[in-house]
């Protein structure tokens, strides 16, 4: 999918009024950033839409840099933020053309950025890799194969999901502090609602 049709699909879903995933933050993001995560921090949100992370990271006291596809989720993100009194450096980009810049970031954050197929996700897991300080971590959340039963969000492709395996596989660098598949009933939304089938990394660069 080109940058300008990810753009117009990403806008058609977020043009509404409300938040689509909620203005609360993810809950796995908020049991584990408190654990490994200092104030002042420096924080990449990959794929923010509007905020929610974003601006609940910065709150907690976080230096937070942040991009998405859609400037209609932005434009949220940024109203959202103003409103919690933090300032967070968004920015128009896809994975593939926002700037990672070498040993940058203490941590990057991908929640449900699952609209990356094979190809994409190798490519995001390195940038992420390259961005990151040495020790930096990355916190993942996303959903597992059986979501496909559950169909209560997330992408509807296999290929798309994450196994525990397939996350080992594309941590190559990374020391996995946390991993872990689950069941749990989410409320993040009308896009994340209900039975869900989960996995959680935590994991930190080694070098």
């Amino acid at each position: 999918m080109s940058f300008t049709d990810a753009t117009q699909f990403w806008n058609e879903r977020f043009d509404k009024e409300e938040f689509i995933f909620g203005k609360e933050p993810n809950e796995y993001l908020v049991a584990q950033a408190p654990q490994h995560l200092k104030p002042n921090s420096s924080v990449l949100c990959i794929a923010d839409g509007e905020g929610r992370n974003g601006v609940w990271l910065a709150k907690q006291g976080m230096r937070v840099t942040g991009f998405d596809v859609s400037d209609i989720a932005l434009t949220k993100a940024n109203h959202f933020a103003k409103e919690n009194q933090v300032n967070i450096q968004y920015s128009l980009s896809d994975t593939d053309s926002f700037e990672w810049q070498p040993n940058t970031f203490d941590a990057a954050i991908g929640i449900f950025i699952q609209f990356a197929d094979p190809e994409m996700r190798v490519r995001i897991f390195n940038q992420v890799r390259q961005t990151l300080k040495p020790g930096g971590l990355f916190i993942l959340q996303g959903y597992t194969p059986k979501q496909l039963e559950y169909k209560t969000g997330g992408p509807s492709l296999i290929e798309h999901l994450y196994t525990e395996e397939l996350i080992r596989e594309l941590t190559p660098g990374f020391e996995i502090l946390d991993l872990q598949c689950y069941e749990k009933e989410l409320s993040e939304g009308a896009r994340h609602a209900g039975m869900s089938a989960l996995l959680g990394m935590v994991a930190k660069k080694i070098n």
